[in-house]
């Protein structure tokens, strides 16, 4: 099984940028789709982006496409998440997450391992 950590979370201004970190332990990256998730108070869980084990498949929830970028360095055995052009609403606990099955699926229920979560927080 995969241990997942992430990193990189903080407070900006709205307009900021931040980079998040998700360090792979126990199990390569590679063998794994990964995603990255977010949950705001009050709210369910939301799929923010994925990458499929093969890296041909990259989809974006339409909330965050075109200001967020999915990456995976199997050298590092990392993922991360660029986030541009930050907004209030953006502000939640951020979760990476691996998937075994390897589609790097929308939907919450097909990951198997995810992170502990960090805060990001956007100032209006």
């Amino acid at each position: 099984q995969v241990q997942l950590a992430e990193s990189g979370g903080g407070l900006v201004q709205a307009g900021g940028s931040l980079r998040l970190s998700c360090a792979a332990s126990g199990r390569t990256v590679s063998r794994y789709a990964m995603a990255w998730f977010r949950q705001a108070p009050g709210k369910e869980r939301e799929f923010l982006a994925g990458i499929s084990r093969s890296g041909y498949t990259i989809r974006y929830a339409d909330s965050v496409k075109g200001r967020f970028t999915i990456s995976r360095d199997k050298s590092k055995n990392t993922a991360a998440l660029q986030m541009n052009s930050l907004k209030p609403e953006d502000t939640a606990v951020y979760y990476c997450a691996a998937d075994i099955s390897g589609s790097g699926s929308s939907d919450v229920r097909e990951y198997d391992a995810w992170g502990q979560g960090t805060q990001v927080t956007v100032s209006s």
